[in-house]
């Protein structure tokens, strides 16, 4: 644990509530996501989010939930709620830089330029700094100050209506129902392949976050960050070894020997399942345009499901089936492009 980074976060909260609910088709801010994100590059020590509560009373409840502590800053007669807000953020950030010299790690959640010179500040004080940020409502300035810049908008849990291109379309779903969960047919998933998903999951955000080995104890670490009340135990497993095991021989994960006995290094498999997926996606997507045009992506996982009923791109590690998507047609196995005509993504066999 002495290794781990400790991480300090910061939400300048009405920046990044608002950001989010004005360009994501009004939905409403979800903290987990953020949270999910940082377990993986850490252990937060220090939750605070600043505003006046009195405007986020849903959002307070959500944030409370997830034991951040809630700074208010109430309005006052003739004073800027917002400049304090700030103020308050940043006087808090460098006061703890200085008295909690074991946080190594700082977590800004704004997308305001304004916190820029805490930015330099903190990384003056040898400090890392994280900046987390919507997209569309984040100064251009902020993000290169960063030792690194997660858009909120990009995190893995986070669901965002497509683009439109053009006005006065009628309404249509946010996300192809497929996207998000499985058919009404299809049987419920079962403890041990969600248990799946979800290793395989964090196995990738760990290795892209940090791109170093991963070793079973510190898979075992996020896990609990992520979920502190996981237990191999509950799925039937006598030690989280066994778990491993069980996962590796059915593909979902690769066991190779760790720096340390019993702590093996964990990673994706390279090859077997994913590239019998990218040929399945491929042969389905030359199948129906040789029907007649290009395959929409809105329908296409079930078509896929209807060749391989065991098909599930979250135990690959993909967060969503438009991921899994995204990476055959970067290995050349598809082509993907977006549609405006279509208002949908198309796919189309690779050229040779």
């Amino acid at each position: 644990m002495d290794q781990e980074d400790r991480i300090a976060l910061f939400l300048d909260y009405e920046n990044l509530a608002l950001g989010a609910r004005d360009h994501h088709g009004g939905r409403a801010f979800d903290f987990r996501p953020i949270a999910d994100a940082l377990a993986e590059r850490g252990r937060v020590v220090v939750r605070r989010a600043y505003a006046d509560w009195s405007y986020f009373d849903e959002d307070r409840r959500m944030l409370t939930r997830s034991h951040v502590e809630l700074i208010e800053i109430p309005q006052r007669m003739g004073a800027s709620r917002k400049n304090a807000a700030d103020i308050k953020m940043a006087v808090d950030a460098v006061e703890l830089a200085f008295e909690r010299g074991y946080i190594s790690t700082f977590v800004i959640c704004t997308g305001d330029s304004d916190f820029t010179p805490l930015v330099h500040k903190l990384r003056e004080l040898n400090k890392r700094v994280i900046g987390v940020g919507v997209e569309k409502s984040t100064s251009a300035l902020l993000p290169p100050a960063c030792d690194e810049f997660l858009y909120y908008d990009r995190l893995e849990g986070v669901d965002i209506p497509p683009t439109r291109s053009r006005r006065g379309r009628p309404a249509r779903p946010p996300e192809p129902p497929e996207l998000e969960r499985p058919p009404a047919a299809e049987e419920p998933v079962r403890d041990a392949d969600a248990l799946a998903v979800v290793v395989a999951q964090t196995v990738a955000g760990l290795q892209g976050s940090s791109g170093g080995e991963v070793t079973a104890s510190r898979l075992k670490r996020t896990l609990l960050r992520k979920d502190p009340t996981f237990s191999e135990s509950d799925y039937g497993f006598r030690t989280f070894g066994e778990l491993l095991r069980h996962l590796a021989g059915h593909n979902v994960v690769e066991l190779a020997e760790g720096p340390a006995k019993g702590d093996p290094e964990v990673s994706l498999p390279e090859h077997g399942d994913q590239e019998v997926a990218f040929a399945l996606l491929r042969t389905v997507v030359e199948e129906l345009t040789a029907a007649g045009g290009p395959a929409a992506l809105s329908g296409l996982k079930n078509q896929l499901r209807r060749a391989r009923p065991e098909f599930s791109e979250q135990k690959l590690g993909y967060r969503s089936f438009l991921q899994f998507c995204k990476a055959a047609a970067t290995a050349g196995a598809v082509e993907l492009a977006w549609s405006p005509e279509a208002d949908d993504y198309l796919l189309t066999p690779r050229q040779a």
